[in-house]
């Protein structure tokens, strides 16, 4: 990807200057407002704070603010060009905390020369924020900045330039050496570089497993050695070896490992190919490697090559580590952050990399495949699950040494609070799938053959959502599985041609169609057509749930289903339901797949069905009935239509929350409703949107979908006598299993409630 000079000084300049902005999270619109936001209602805490100081966490932003802190003394690759040249990094930090893991950030950029000065600034900061990012500060200061802070602050204080990079580094490491079977106390590494990331790294390998003796230390005056007369200092007399080697060629003989931390193109091929074998090669220099990918790959096949870029596998990149680590560090108002939870953010990371990714993920890296091996050996940055495996891992680790202020019971549902705060996949989604674990159910899948699907059931095995079956055949899927690396363990595979119930089946499926033009011999042709055969099977009480769609049109997707299974006996209808999901908020859109014109009665009975899917959620269903009219003040047969459904529905369940005619907007702002409509039941605002016909729902989870950036779960089919799910056609891997729980706790329902 090629930047210009024009590109970035515009992207930083037009609009609002810079990259950040200061939102205020409380109205402050009206005169009332602006007493309780300043004075004097701001009085009032001021004093219960000062009563107990930790009260500042629950009525300030100090728990989830961080100082990104430098004096710009080694910015980038740019070297020592001070704090005003050195702001736009902060801000983009900032900006990094804040999409990787909701944390609000101040960029303080500091006229300060000495770590003195350094260290009184940080000291003077600290009733501000919950944590200090230290950045860009030249070593040795850094070194003797964060000991002295870590020392005598009561927050958290990281210098990402160097833990950032070593922890990132350290869970590559792991999985590099598993993937070449070496053993992290046996091998030899050189590091090449010594300032404040290289020491941080060679620690922290130290403290996984790797032994001095074992490590050789390279800066711009060759090998670091006992008794070296030029350019030494404390921090590199820790790492001086007694040795007759004084170059990195020298020292790059027979290695297992090469760690790059300094400049481009100080490592040749030919000493890539002096290397040991399946040689580990962390590159990490930026913008230009101490040796190209390119040229590593060619030299010695074998190796395992790590980066700082994005354009190659196995970037090593500090977001991977920094917003999450103080997520967790927040979270549990740590102290400090210690060892203890450096190490449980690399094993976080390092197992990460060993589960299947999500397709969302290789979407937004081109498509490319990625699965564990020697070119994944770390997770993505843009990896949507590593907040809710590190910040755990990092809380977990905070309060078990005891430098946590607070605890937290309850992991699932801090896990849960980290989702809903990212907007990863929804607390939705959540609920379908905790709901659905261990249930048993059996999920078929007409289209087995298709590898998203064989990825999916994969995931669901693994998740225990449902017991996959997969219809296709078996040759090929088996054939597919393989190439995929799939555990095919615990997936039932039936092939149409040769299932073992087909007489039956045919028999049963011309006993019910006969008399609607089917004869027996083009029932034994339908039952060989998958979705036909899915549909029986959940028919005949042999599959729990049908999940369908991925490469055929809506239509021949839900007329088997439809044929064979048909609708619950107190439905005239079935309606399609779309889960929209947003950065805060979750809203339940129908029908917006099947009935093109509904009627009074019909838009009625489609909302009591959709507040019926909605309870399945945990989630009490406040029903709006669309229309382009408010409560009456238009009165055409469109809006007539919509007051009626209202009193029709109420009428079916009086225990519904439910209000309209009403506009969207209206629908959707609780203080327009509270103010201008206060006799309406929809007081807290609608989080489920009945359209009026099939054009307006169909069109606006669409563009919520693409103008909106929401993500869409659906159409869940409501109405089926039992569970059946269309996908969407092309979708990905994680709309099949989210869906695949949907439909298994649908199932669940149905048992319960004797339906099934």
């Amino acid at each position: 990807m090629k930047i210009r000079i024009e590109d970035a000084l515009q992207y930083h300049s037009v609009g609002r200057r810079g990259k950040v902005e200061v939102v205020p999270t409380k109205p402050c619109m009206t005169q009332r407002d602006l007493s309780l936001a300043y004075t004097p209602g701001v009085g009032e805490v001021c004093r219960v704070i000062d009563k107990n100081p930790d009260e500042v966490y629950e009525y300030t932003s100090r728990g989830n603010l961080v100082a990104v802190l430098s004096n710009g003394t080694a910015v980038l690759g740019l070297g020592n060009i001070g704090p005003l040249a050195g702001k736009p990094v902060m801000e983009g930090k900032g900006v990094l905390f804040k999409r990787f893991a909701d944390i609000d950030v101040f960029d303080i950029e500091i006229d300060a020369k000495t770590p003195e000065e350094i260290i009184a600034v940080a000291k003077a900061l600290e009733p501000t924020f919950g944590g200090i990012n230290l950045e860009d500060i030249k070593a040795p200061d850094c070194f003797i900045v964060e000991e002295t802070l870590k020392k005598t602050m009561n927050i958290p204080v990281f210098h990402d330039d160097q833990h950032g990079t070593a922890i990132i580094s350290s869970a590559a490491l792991l999985n590099a050496l598993e993937v070449a079977k070496k053993d992290i106390s046996k091998i030899k590494i050189v590091v090449n570089g010594a300032g404040a990331a290289a020491i941080a790294c060679t620690k922290l390998y130290l403290k996984l497993g790797a032994k001095l003796e074992n490590v050789i230390m390279c800066d711009s005056k060759g090998v670091i050695y006992k008794g070296r007369p030029i350019d030494m200092n404390p921090y590199k007399e820790e790492f001086a070896r007694e040795t007759s080697l004084r170059t990195l060629g020298q020292a790059l003989v027979g290695a297992d490992v090469f760690v790059g931390l300094s400049v481009a193109n100080v490592v040749t091929k030919d000493m890539v190919r002096s290397m040991g074998a399946n040689p580990i090669i962390f590159a990490m220099a930026n913008p230009d490697p101490e040796i190209s990918y390119e040229d590593a790959v060619e030299a010695r096949p074998d190796c395992i090559m790590a980066t700082g870029r994005s354009d190659y596998p196995n970037q090593v990149n500090n977001v991977l580590g920094f917003p999450f680590i103080f997520r967790g560090a927040l979270d549990v108002r740590a102290r400090n952050i210690n060892d203890e939870m450096k190490i449980a953010a690399v094993n976080a990371l390092a197992r990460l990399a060993k589960e299947p990714v999500p397709d969302s993920v290789k979407v937004a890296y081109g498509g490319i495949d990625m699965k564990f091996g020697k070119e994944y050996i770390i997770p993505k940055p843009f990896d949507p699950r590593v907040i809710t495996w590190v910040a755990p891992a990092v809380a977990k680790a905070a309060i078990e040494t005891g430098t946590a202020r607070v605890a937290i019971e309850d992991w699932d549902k801090y896990i849960f609070q980290l989702e809903e705060r990212m907007g990863i996949t929804r607390s939705v989604v959540r609920t379908a799938i905790t709901k659905s674990q261990g249930s048993g159910m059996r999920i078929v899948f007409p289209e087995g053959e298709e590898a998203k699907i064989l990825h999916a059931a994969q995931i669901i095995i693994d998740e225990e959502i449902a017991r996959p079956v997969l219809l296709g055949k078996r040759s090929q899927i088996e054939m597919k599985a393989n190439e995929m690396k799939i555990d095919m363990e615990g997936i039932e595979v039936i092939d149409p041609a040769s299932f073992e119930k087909r007489e039956e089946y045919i028999d049963k499926l011309f006993d019910m169609r006969q008399r609607k033009g089917l004869t027996r011999a083009e029932a034994a042709r339908y039952i060989e057509r998958p979705n036909y055969l899915g549909a029986m099977m959940v028919h005949m009480g042999d599959a729990d749930g049908l999940v369908s769609g991925l490469t055929q049109s809506y239509p021949n997707t839900i007329r088997p289903a439809l044929q064979v299974i048909g609708m619950e006996e107190k439905r005239s209808r079935v309606a399609g339901l779309y889960l929209v999901m947003t950065k805060r908020d979750t809203y339940f859109f129908a029908d917006t797949t099947v009935n093109i014109d509904p009627t009074a009665e019909d838009l009625a009975e489609i909302a009591i069905m959709t507040a019926e899917v909605v309870k399945r959620f945990n989630i009490t269903p406040r029903v709006a009935m669309l229309s382009f009219s408010n409560f009456g003040n238009t009165r055409l047969v469109q809006s007539v239509k919509v007051q009626k459904a209202v009193e029709l529905a109420r009428k079916l369940d009086p225990t519904l929350i439910i209000d309209g005619e009403v506009q969207a907007d209206v629908a959707l702002s609780p203080d327009v409703l509270e103010e201008v409509y206060p006799f309406s039941s929809l007081r807290n605002g609608a989080n489920t949107l009945i359209f009026p016909d099939l054009n307006a729902g169909n069109i606006a989870y669409k563009l919520m979908g693409k103008i909106g950036g929401a993500t869409l779960l659906g159409p869940v089919l409501m109405g089926m006598k039992k569970p059946v799910h269309v996908l969407q056609q092309g979708c990905d891997v994680n709309a099949i299993v989210n869906i695949a729980a949907v439909c298994a706790v649908e199932a669940i329902e149905k048992m319960k409630n004797g339906l099934h």
